[in-house]
């Protein structure tokens, strides 16, 4: 991120893994409950609800962690994003024209994103609650419906 050619492929990925990783509390979570709280069985609703919270308090926590690392060391994200667009667009092979106008429209959002935080909020959440979200419904699917003790 603070040097001069961030590897943003590479970021996104091991932002996912480790949201992967961490959301795998779920599974565990989903479990312990099942088998200490909840006699050794648990349906989807519940084993749901339990994954839920978790997703909600991870996607807090995300949240918190990225705002402030956002506005006190990444202040520049969005002009090293736009160049790292701007590089892969030119290497695709794309127009004059078709880069200004996703240049323009990204450059747009950007705005939007660092204007607002209440945008800027909602964006970051959005990249962990569906990662939460798969994970609970399969945690929910394999202890609600298949796997009984």
């Amino acid at each position: 991120m603070h040097s001069d050619t961030p590897d943003f492929e590479g970021g996104m990925l091991t932002g996912y893994l480790t949201m992967i990783i961490a959301l795998s509390t779920i599974f565990f979570a989903t479990k312990q409950f099942r088998d200490k709280y909840n006699g050794g069985s648990i349906n989807f609703g519940k084993a749901f609800q339990v994954g839920i919270g978790i997703t909600l308090v991870a996607t807090v926590i995300y949240v918190i962690c990225w705002e402030i690392y956002y506005t006190n060391f990444a202040s520049d994200f969005s002009n090293q994003y736009l160049a790292y667009l701007k590089e892969g667009l030119v290497e695709q092979g794309k127009t004059t024209a078709e880069i200004d106008a996703e240049m323009a429209t990204t450059k747009e959002m950007f705005d939007s994103y660092d204007n607002s935080m209440l945008m800027r909020l909602g964006m970051t959440a959005l990249e962990i609650i569906p990662v939460g979200l798969i994970i609970t419904l399969i945690s929910s699917l394999i202890f609600g419906k298949l796997i009984k003790k």
